[in-house]
């Protein structure tokens, strides 16, 4: 707390325009990334809105196809490891490029920006349950297998179970990575959003608000993140993780 509160001081006094040579406008104080906070607050209220729900939604529908691909995967070890493979790779693919594929299959709507975030949320999902759920404990497995239990039965109490740390790390990660990809791909084909006001400010050099959108960016990925970690708490209080 005091190492930000620092920060910002430094900041504040000019400390870092006089270190890296940098006039105000070009790094403006937070003084007057405050002013634009509160003079735009409706604006980055509404366009802080839209780009958390692409965010969420493209979140949630990436880490779903990368659980069920990691599912494929354990069940059927030969089939389902080259499809770990293939979205690993899949994944190497910048933003940037992947914008304009989007766009040209799902218009320039919301759906664009979704399906970014789906996809490079997919393989974070996909590799950490997969990890989860082939690193269970042989004693764990004979015990079940001691109590009869049905390869079914396996998967659900000994496999999925023993994945949701992994799953929980895997959001967390998510979470974070889906506000990058609504507001990168914002900044290609969007007319709403914080990255297309971030753009649109940058351009115009209104670097105040521009910098405001980078705040409030963060905010929401924070909170997003402790919303998360909440969720794992309540979820997996059973893992020693959990355990005070």
């Amino acid at each position: 707390m005091l190492a930000g509160v620092a920060f910002i001081l430094l900041w504040q006094r000019q400390a870092f325009h006089h270190l890296l040579h940098l006039r105000t406008y070009q790094l403006p104080l937070p003084s007057a990334i405050v002013d634009a906070i509160r003079e735009n607050a409706e604006l980055l209220a509404s366009y802080a809105r839209y780009t958390l729900t692409e965010a969420v939604f493209g979140m949630l529908l990436g880490s779903a196809l990368g659980f069920a691909l990691a599912l494929i995967a354990t069940a059927w070890p030969k089939w389902g490891s080259g499809g770990i493979i293939l979205v690993a790779a899949f994944n190497a693919v910048p933003i940037v490029a992947l914008a304009p594929i989007m766009n040209l299959w799902f218009g320039d709507g919301m759906g664009s920006r979704i399906a970014i975030v789906a996809a490079t949320t997919m393989a974070a999902m996909a590799i950490n349950a997969h990890k989860g759920m082939t690193s269970i404990d042989p004693l764990a497995l004979d015990l079940m297998r001691a109590y009869a239990a049905s390869k079914l039965q396996v998967f659900r109490y000994l496999r999925i179970a023993g994945s949701l740390p992994y799953v929980f790390t895997a959001l967390k990660i998510n979470a974070t990575a889906g506000m990058i990809g609504a507001i990168v791909g914002e900044f290609f084909f969007s007319s709403r959003g914080l990255g297309y006001l971030m753009s649109n400010s940058i351009k115009v050099a209104k670097m105040p608000l521009g910098w405001a959108c980078i705040v409030v960016a963060a905010v929401l990925g924070v909170i997003f993140y402790l919303l998360i970690e909440l969720l794992e708490r309540l979820f997996i209080r059973w893992h020693p993780s959990g355990r005070v």
